[in-house]
């Protein structure tokens, strides 16, 4: 079939898809520091249980080349719920108590479905910011000297709503605590805490961690916090909204309805519950994991027993590659969680932001197939919004393609998406055309180079000012080629200059 024809058999099935019986739910399970190689249906070698990502993958579409905007948290997430590279905006993250990184006439996801019809909700890690300055009293005084100043539990009047958070982005709802491991430690419902932070963060009031270290930033903290209840809680939860939307879905109140659940696993603090505890032969992380992927089992059993399943799309990734804990994971028990990739979290190595990518849609994508296009978190916006119907605005998801005929199991003369730009920091690319790969820096690494590490895996020290990789034939980015092809290198800098200047990638804006 050619590609002019399935696109033409494609629109004649859109109908089938917006129409408000048809619309399908959308659940977005999403990942936080988790490996390629962690899954065991990415890593036949894993050494982490993941029975139901690894069934989700039988029932669904694998992408093997699934990617986030970035190596870092913060903005991934605001790729994945703009449409849009992160770095046309900023690079880093949200601090502890930072402001939001939406501009106040963005277009995000939930609020293009809920111009649909939906019911949004998100639950879990939000890190994309909040105005806490409106809360913060005009007598707040920090403690403690120089860099270590911060603002206790006093600073704060907690009766308040705090602006600018989920809520005024397009979600109805939101229960989440933030970020795990910054301030304040406690339950936001919506826009407010229901109970005020009494003390400031004290971690030896919380059993001991299991592997590295708190990573906590200091701050405000309700006294009895316990960061071990975030999974249990979020994922109670979550399955208290999936089946309340059962229930409505046989009454009146019946709509289509988009939850955004995002994981603080197996981030850092790496703190498995005890029932977890050597589940895995890679250690606490890999209970970490394990727990992730039970709680991921849970949530679907609910969409399953309430009746949904069958006309809900679920999408599971990641918002990046695993942490540097993962250096000594590997020499410790002989797990590489970037499996087969090199680099981790931050770096632009393929392992930064490589990540599991998989997509669930009952009837519409073919169970047990896997799919090599290159396929991007930035993408999910189009594609979504091609199927529930929504024409986008020029100036709203700038660099998302509409991937859906790879969804619907066809195969393009020419792939739908064949450039991404991967960027952590200021000044710091990589982009990809087709098959290469170029590194526009001396090294791809951002977290640091571990001389261990890349002797048991066999690469070798590179003297080169950038890095040029075919990744067909070099997934592991171990040969660089930049000396052997300097025009492709010439060729992917201009593109990448184009790209940058231009403000736009996306191919609707294109014609």
């Amino acid at each position: 079939m050619t590609r002019s024809l399935a696109l033409f058999v494609l629109a004649s099935c859109l109908p089938l898809f917006t129409t408000e019986a048809a619309r399908p739910n959308i659940l977005i399970l999403y990942g936080d520091d988790l490996g390629f190689g962690d899954l065991g249906c990415y890593n036949k070698e894993s050494k982490i249980p993941t029975p139901n990502l690894d069934q989700l993958a039988q029932e669904g579409l694998r992408f093997t080349d699934g990617h986030s905007s970035s190596g870092i948290c913060t903005p991934s997430r605001y790729a994945l719920l703009t449409g849009r590279h992160h770095w046309r905006r900023f690079h880093g993250i949200v601090g502890p108590m930072g402001g939001s990184v939406f501009a106040p006439d963005d277009l995000t996801l939930p609020e293009m479905l809920r111009g649909k019809g939906y019911t949004t909700a998100a639950i879990g890690k939000w890190h994309l910011g909040w105005d806490w300055n409106a809360i913060k009293k005009a007598t707040a005084q920090p403690q403690g000297t120089g860099r270590r100043k911060i603002l206790g539990p006093e600073a704060y009047d907690w009766s308040q709503t705090i602006p600018d958070g989920p809520l005024a982005h397009g979600f109805e709802s939101y229960f989440g605590d933030t970020v795990i491991n910054f301030p304040p430690y406690a339950w936001i419902e919506n826009d407010r805490l229901p109970r005020a932070p009494d003390v400031m963060m004290d971690t030896s009031k919380w059993k001991k961690i299991k592997e590295g270290n708190w990573e906590c930033r200091p701050g405000p903290m309700i006294s009895d916090w316990d960061p071990y209840q975030n999974i249990p809680t979020t994922t109670k939860r979550a399955t208290e909204f999936i089946k309340l939307q059962g229930i409505k879905k046989r009454g009146p109140e019946s709509k289509p309805w988009f939850l955004y659940f995002a994981f603080p696993s197996p981030h850092a603090p790496i703190i498995p519950n005890d029932q977890f505890d050597g589940t895995s032969k890679a250690g606490p992380y890999g209970d970490f994991v394990h727990e992730t992927d039970h709680a991921c089992g849970r949530i679907l059993e609910e969409l399953k027993a309430s009746g949904q399943a069958e006309n809900t799309l679920v999408i599971f990734t990641a918002d990046n590659g695993p942490e540097k804990y993962a250096y000594a994971r590997d020499q410790r028990y002989d797990h590489w969680s970037a499996k087969p990739l090199r680099g981790l979290k931050r770096d632009i190595y393929e392992g930064g932001h490589h990540v599991p990518f998989i997509i669930r849609w009952p009837g519409k994508t073919r169970p047990g197939q896997v799919s090599k296009a290159l396929m991007s978190q930035i993408d999910l916006f189009a594609t979504i919004a091609e199927i529930v119907g929504s024409e986008l605005p020029a100036d709203a998801a700038e660099d998302s393609h509409n991937q859906l005929p790879v969804l619907m199991g066809e195969v393009p003369e020419s792939p739908i998406r064949n450039t991404h730009i991967h960027n952590t920091k200021v000044g710091h690319y990589a982009i990809r055309n087709h098959d290469w790969l170029l590194i526009e820096a001396k090294t791809g690494y951002v977290s640091g180079r571990n001389a261990q590490w890349e002797s048991k895996h066999g690469y070798q020290p590179d003297k080169e000012t950038a890095q040029l990789f075919n990744l067909k034939d070099d997934l592991g980015q171990r040969h660089n080629l930049i000396a052997k092809h300097p025009e492709k290198a010439t060729k992917l800098r201009t593109l990448l200059k184009m790209i940058r200047a231009r403000g736009h990638s996306a191919p609707r804006l294109l014609e």
